[in-house]
């Protein structure tokens, strides 16, 4: 429970003997009392007067754990026949966290199913699941935090053990690897490939392995979550949660989960092709802002060959005849030679500056407190 008092060690009272009068500056309050008050943050409300000597010899033998706050995070937008199952499946394996439905303008029942299943419904406006996400992870304060899709794919039971990992090894983000339980049908072999060959991508851009990136049941802590700026609209999100980790070195962990088909009567939002696109779009945006001496360098060698390969020729039949018989192609292969040290330095200008974004990121990260440190 929030605030429970725990004690690392018992004082010893000496053995029962004859009467003796009390210490006269012993505090009124703990002469004629045995139990004090308990604050808000679990510690005992001791009485202002009470001298240091007593206070300090109370204090040292008592260490305060509160439980961790929990919140669990459903965008969700037309789920009226999955989204009461899915707040009833948290509740049950979850009975102490709260649990926030964000609807995002459904057109069916779901912000009535929802209240009646006993969550905290809430609506944001604009329209797509990043902008949904920002607004949660803005408006909500908890310890840990529980993103799930409210289509009732993914399996409630596997949050506590989540949870569990994120605080026991001071984690900033654990995310569920999806385990089909039902075979193609719940995961089309068509995403599977696609989110194995954007996983790769971002694997081999950022220099980490990540399984799958495009989960979307998620275990956060407040550090990660009040550092995250969401600047995506879509199913990106996902996306710039991923390197959002990556890019501070984020201790993070992933865990198989089981991953089922959508229930009868529940209809999928996401378009493969154009979602696709846009996750892909993301990657390249991110690449070009967090790694950008990589994007312009690749650019930068690029068309340095084939300067080269262009101009090469024309400098040999030059050395050998003293005749520049193909023009253009002298003019071309020296504009992409200047333009492949223009990329370069490009390249480097920004390194400098996104290295810069990145110590002003790691220090908005370093500034927000542990749930560690209160234990």
């Amino acid at each position: 429970m929030p605030g429970t008092l725990l004690c690392d060690t018992v004082a010893t009272r000496p053995t029962p003997g004859p009467a003796t009068p009390p210490r006269a500056d012993t505090p009124p309050a703990i002469a004629a009392t045995s139990t004090a008050r308990d604050l808000p943050d679990g510690r005992p409300d001791l009485p202002s007067d009470m001298p240091w000597d007593w206070a300090v010899g109370i204090t040292p033998h008592l260490s305060f754990a509160p439980t961790p706050r929990v919140a669990v995070l459903i965008p969700c937008c037309n789920e009226e026949v999955a989204i009461a199952k899915v707040i009833a499946d948290f509740q049950a394996v979850l009975p102490h966290a709260t649990i926030y439905v964000y609807d995002n303008n459904s057109t069916d029942r779901t912000v009535s199913a929802a209240r009646a299943a006993g969550a905290l419904v809430r609506n944001e406006r604009l329209q797509g699941k990043g902008h949904v996400v920002r607004r949660m992870f803005a408006d909500i304060e908890a310890d840990a935090f529980v993103l799930v899709d409210g289509d009732d794919t993914y399996d409630a039971s596997a949050a506590p053990g989540m949870i569990a990992l994120l605080l026991g090894q001071q984690l900033d983000m654990v995310s569920a690897v999806r385990a089909p339980d039902d075979g193609a049908q719940a995961y089309r072999r068509f995403h599977r490939f696609g989110n194995a060959l954007l996983s790769g991508f971002v694997r081999h851009a950022f220099g980490c392995g990540v399984r799958d990136m495009l989960s979307g049941y998620r275990v956060f802590s407040r550090r990660f979550v009040k550092s995250f700026p969401a600047l995506s609209t879509g199913f990106e999100i996902e996306t710039e949660l991923t390197v959002h980790a990556l890019e501070l070195r984020m201790p993070i962990q992933e865990v198989s989960a089981p991953y089922r088909g959508r229930a009868a009567g529940s209809r999928s939002k996401l378009r493969t092709l154009h979602d696709g696109w846009c996750i892909l779009r993301t990657i390249l945006h991110l690449i070009e802002h967090e790694r950008p001496m990589l994007s312009f360098g690749v650019t930068a060698l690029a068309m340095l060959v084939t300067g080269l390969g262009l101009g090469l020729p024309v400098v040999w039949e030059f050395v050998a005849t003293g005749l520049v018989p193909r023009l253009p192609t002298a003019l071309l292969a020296t504009g992409l030679v200047l333009l492949s040290f223009l990329a370069l330095t490009c390249g480097l200008v920004l390194d400098a500056l996104s290295r810069g974004r990145k110590e002003l990121k790691r220090m908005a990260y370093l500034g927000i407190h542990p749930l560690g440190d209160v234990l």
